[in-house]
This record gives structure tokens, sequence and C-alpha cells, in this order.
């Protein structure tokens, strides 16, 4: 087996050797985006550019139009990886969530480590995985059995910090449909039931909630439908609301409360209610200490500063489904100044600036360093194993 040093200065080569052509393929994507649900060009070219690659590459993956699933080789070693690829944008603002570039770090680690596989006795699996600002895929990966006996998953987000160990947690997401009865708002309003009425009623009731709650749980609702015209009572009314908390058990718990903000708002109003989820659960990514540990050791190694890691929320991923099949990870790395939020027009605009470009260069680093050391380190790959097993 080759030192972790000697396995260090291949990666390096075979990086600065592919990191021209996939800054061209991020600076694409970030001129070119394409929104969740809708990422038909961008998945085709990822897919036509492994496969120029010699990727074995499998397209509409799982059910997902858009959706991929790469490996190198015959698939035959004993250990297998997954490395996740993002190349969704947001409606309006672009890759102001950087997932051109995170994208682009993930092909660029994964070609970097294909000619390693024999030496680490490890496939690299790469998952193109769509949808991840709205309904995510990930989860249907897991479900499906695409992790089951992996070492780990992983992937490189960008952010305005480098975060080893950001806190993603738990999501769900609901739309609450409010049924009254229809009536003159002038004429004969005492025979209507105000559906309007009672989802308001309902969006108190979460607010007076928020009191009662962990202050790291999020409750956030829009409506979607609030009635058709002022002089007429609302027979119909829904609003989507998101719950999240840092952990599963703890979501499914405060969605029962905001089941009970709902019906009250029908008690008060007479009108009924039912819900349906608007897209699968995200779960929260599982810490797991052995892995973090690496990650700590090569930010260290590559002068990258980190921030606590329990500073502050992060948001959610479907790559915590993820982490309850294998050991996940999903550390951050900054591309922009710290006052340069992300989801902005200003946090797009840096997509394919010479900073993202050496960006792209540290994050495969990143990726490739913590699979070359994790599947080269027994110790580090049974630590892993174990911390996954207690988490």
């Amino acid at each position: 087996m080759k030192t972790y040093k000697q396995l260090q200065d291949i990666l390096n080569n075979n990086i600065k050797e592919n990191r021209e052509e996939l800054a061209a393929l991020n600076d694409y994507m970030a001129i070119h985006p394409e929104p969740s649900g809708a990422e038909y060009e961008t998945s085709k070219k990822l897919v036509e550019f492994l496969r120029s690659k010699g990727y074995h590459v499998e397209d509409a993956f799982c059910g997902f139009d858009c959706a991929f699933h790469a490996v190198y080789g015959d698939d035959n070693h004993g250990h297998k990886v997954g490395i996740f690829c993002e190349f969704d944008a947001l409606p309006e603002i672009g890759h102001a969530c950087g997932h051109c570039l995170s994208g682009s770090i993930s092909l660029l680690a994964a070609l970097s480590l294909a000619e390693l596989q024999d030496e680490l006795d490890c496939d690299i699996h790469v998952f193109g995985s769509p949808l991840e600002e709205i309904s995510g895929s990930k989860m249907a990966f897991a479900d499906a059995g695409c992790f089951d006996g992996f070492e780990m998953a992983t992937m490189v987000h960008l952010y305005n910090k480098n975060i080893i160990a950001p806190r993603l947690i738990a999501l769900d997401s609901y739309m609450y449909n409010f049924h009254g009865k229809i009536a003159h708002a002038a004429v004969n309003p005492w025979d209507g039931v105000n559906a309007l009425n009672a989802l308001q009623l309902m969006f108190h009731g979460m607010d007076m909630l928020r009191q009662h709650v962990n202050p790291e749980v999020r409750m956030h609702a829009v409506i979607k439908n609030g009635g058709t015209a002022a002089n007429i009572v609302p027979d119909q009314a829904s609003a989507e609301v998101y719950v999240r908390a840092p952990k599963w058990a703890d979501v499914v718990e405060v969605v029962k409360k905001v089941d009970g903000c709902a019906q009250g708002g029908c008690c008060a109003t007479g009108a009924t209610w039912d819900k349906e989820r608007t897209a699968e659960p995200y779960y929260e990514v599982k810490p797991n200490e052995t892995g973090h540990k690496v990650l700590e050791d090569i930010y260290e190694e590559l002068g990258l500063a980190t921030v606590d890691d329990n500073s502050e929320v992060f948001g959610s991923t479907d790559a915590g489904n993820v982490s309850y099949v294998c050991p996940t990870f999903h550390p951050c790395l900054q591309v922009v100044d710290e006052d340069v939020l992300i989801h902005t027009r200003e946090f797009a605009e840096a997509m394919t600036t010479e900073r993202a470009h050496q960006v792209l260069e540290t994050g495969a680093k990143i990726i490739g360093y913590q699979i070359a050391r994790s599947l080269s380190d027994r110790d580090i790959l049974e630590g892993m194993r174990e911390d996954f097993k207690n988490s």
C-alpha cells in the first residue's frame, strides 16, 4: 500500500491535470442555470462528460429524469464510497447555493481518484443528485439500497465560512388544506364557513407555539391559496408549512403540535382540514467523530481556518437520509467573504471568479484526501464504522 503522502501526490497531479476542464464545466452551469426539477441540459452534459472519461453511467436513475449514477471500472472492489454531485439552481437567482461549483468539485475529485481504486480496493460511485433545493433525490437513492454496505458518502458545499461539520437539521413539509362553505360576503356571510379564517388561526397558533418549542425548532409557512375574491367567503385555503428540528424525532413531535393548531382553527370556524406531504422528509446528518477528525486534519493541512461547527444552523439536506445508511459528510468550504450570504445574487456571481476556480481545486483535494486517508488506514475505517453504529 502506498503511503498517504504518495496517494496525495497522485491526487494532486490528477487534480491539476483535470482542473481546467472542470472549471469550464462549472462556468457553463453557472451561466446556464437550471432550477430544481428542470436540470435536463445540465444533467445531460454531466452524463456525457463522465462517459467521455470512461465511466459507466446510468441516467434517469432511480426514477428521476435528471439523476444519474456513475462508476469507473467493473465495480468489483472490496469497499465502496459515494460522492454526491449536486447541480440544481434556484429560481431567478441561479447558482446562489453554489451547486455548479459543488458538483464540479465532486467530479474533479472522482476523476482524480479513479486510478487509485485498485490501490485503495475501493470503487468510487458518483451520484448525480437533482432536486436538492425543493424535494431531494438522495432519500430515494438511500431507500432503494444504493448506499447499503458503503464505507462512506461525501461532498463539499460552498459557503462564506469553512465548517467541517455544519449543523444540518431534519425537515418535513406539508400542504395544509382547509375546507369551508362558500357564501356572498355581503349578502349572507353567516351562511359561509371561512376556510381562510381557519388557516389564519392556525398561523396564530403556530406563532404562539414558538414560545414553547426548543429554540432550534424552525416553523415557516406561506399561503398558497387564500380565496378568489374579497366578496366571496373562501371555501378553500391552503398553506405550505416547513418544520425543522435538530433530530427527526423532534420534527415528528412538532408536526403533531402544528396539527393541533390546524384543528384549533377549524374548531373556531367550523371548517375542516387535511394535509399532504409536499416532499419526502430530510433527516438530520448524523455525526461521525472519527470522520470529522480526518476532515479537521485535512482542513488544517490545506491551511483552511475553520469556525465552530455548532455556531449556527446551516439548513437541511437530503444527504441526511444517507447518513442513516452509512457515514456521511457534508463539510462547507469558503468561496466568498463572510459578508456575502448564500442564496443571494452576489453569491451566484462569485461562482465564475478565479477564487471559485481555486476553490474547485481545494474542494477536490478535501474529498480526495478524505477518501484516500480513510480507506488507507484500517483504524480510521473501523472508527467511522463504530461511530456510525453508535450514532
